[in-house]
């Protein structure tokens, strides 16, 4: 008896200088980069382009309309009455205001848009990640995109994007593309 209780309490020991000795584990991983490879950010950023393009014509219109009743005002305010003119200089004034009140709403709405569509795309993102952190055993990981890593060693922590953009399906050889220029944004 007195056998098995010491190879008993041999053998916990064993286990408990095996766990101390692993080091914990880190990971990192580039979000901005992983999410800008998947195909459904590709899908959204479309959407979101003819929602942007959309949104500048429907614009573009009213400029127009504004620029047109400018122009007949400055052509013809010397023949009108006083009452059609201030009449017609209210019209101006509130087209401004309505292309203005439409620019600020655009920007909100091309906001809201940007977040609905992207949603679905960073949770699959960050589901694959958790995965892939629980599956290699990591206490940590770390998202380079954020800026905040001052310094990491690339052999102590995992490199998580050639992992994610397996279990995404993304092809190894894609690399992450060029932002969206922002003289085609809504203004």
């Amino acid at each position: 008896m007195k056998k098995i209780i010491l190879i008993f309490f041999c053998a916990v020991t064993l286990c408990l200088a095996a766990n101390a000795q692993t080091a914990p584990k880190f990971g990192h991983i580039n979000t901005s980069e992983l999410i800008a490879l998947m195909p459904e950010r590709d899908s959204a950023i479309i959407k979101l382009q003819a929602y942007n393009n959309d949104l500048i014509e429907t614009l573009q219109g009213m400029e127009d309309e504004y620029n047109a009743k400018v122009t007949e005002f400055q052509r013809k305010q010397n023949d009108w009455a006083p009452v059609v003119l201030e009449a017609k200089s209210k019209e101006i004034q509130e087209l401004a205001q309505r292309a203005q009140q439409f620019q600020q709403s655009a920007q909100q709405d091309m906001q809201q848009m940007q977040q609905t569509l992207m949603a679905p795309v960073i949770d699959k993102a960050q589901k694959v990640l958790l995965k892939l952190s629980k599956d290699n055993g990591l206490i940590y990981l770390f998202d380079l995109s954020a800026g905040s890593i001052l310094y990491q060693d690339e052999t102590a922590s995992i490199n998580l994007l050639p992992l994610a953009k397996k279990e995404l399906g993304i092809p190894a050889e894609k690399v992450a593309p060029t932002q969206i220029p922002e003289s085609k944004q809504a203004k």
